[in-house]
């Protein structure tokens, strides 16, 4: 999608993407992804050269994704000179959820989001010998208890607490996200503008 921004010279059409992200508004958007974690890192580095201290508006609607790349979208949200402010806009279930509760310089949704936090699951059928598998099943629990740690230091939960509420599929309304930790607040769309 276009608009169309009006100048001296004329009218050019220009992506929405690069409109909004002129505003220092990126999108996690659909399936976390390699590939959609590397986007995230361009325009988070971008915006940290063009100006480190104007805040960069995250914006989630996504499913969650793949773990190793929702950690990378995590660290650079951590580590970004820029202060990161993360709003839901729609749901933000699994990684996408932990991602929102990571938000250090403000975590908000909009009125009728919804967040969803689980165990890790596997993405793909588990196959192969008695030793692989123990292996694949090592590491899933590995990434459960550090999925866990995460979300209890933004939370403000214990481990414990974590775990039980992640044991199963716990989808949390605007209002059990703030009481849960997983954001601050609860705004309206024009909170965005």
């Amino acid at each position: 999608m276009n608009v169309q921004i009006k100048s001296s010279g004329g009218i050019t059409l220009v992506p929405v993407d690069s409109r909004l992200m002129a505003d220092r508004k990126i999108f996690i958007e659909g399936d976390i992804t390699r590939e959609s974690a590397c986007e995230f890192v361009k325009k988070v580095l971008f915006l940290n050269s063009e100006d480190p201290q104007k805040p960069i508006d995250v914006l989630i609607n996504s499913p969650g994704g793949e773990i190793n790349a929702g950690m990378l979208i995590y660290d650079v949200i951590q580590s970004s000179k820029a202060p990161v402010r993360i709003y839901c806009v729609g749901q933000a279930y699994s990684m996408a959820a932990v991602l929102l509760a990571c938000g250090n310089h403000g975590r908000y949704m909009l009125p009728h989001s919804e967040t969803m936090i689980h165990e890790p699951l596997l993405g793909n059928r588990v196959g192969g010998n008695s030793s692989s598998i123990k292996s694949i099943s090592d590491s899933l629990m590995e990434s459960k208890r550090k999925m866990n740690r995460i979300l209890a230091k933004h939370t403000g939960k214990s481990e414990e607490e974590v775990e039980q509420a992640t044991s199963y599929d716990h989808y949390l309304t605007p209002e059990e996200s703030v009481e849960f930790g997983l954001c601050d607040e609860i705004v309206s769309f024009d909170r965005l503008l």
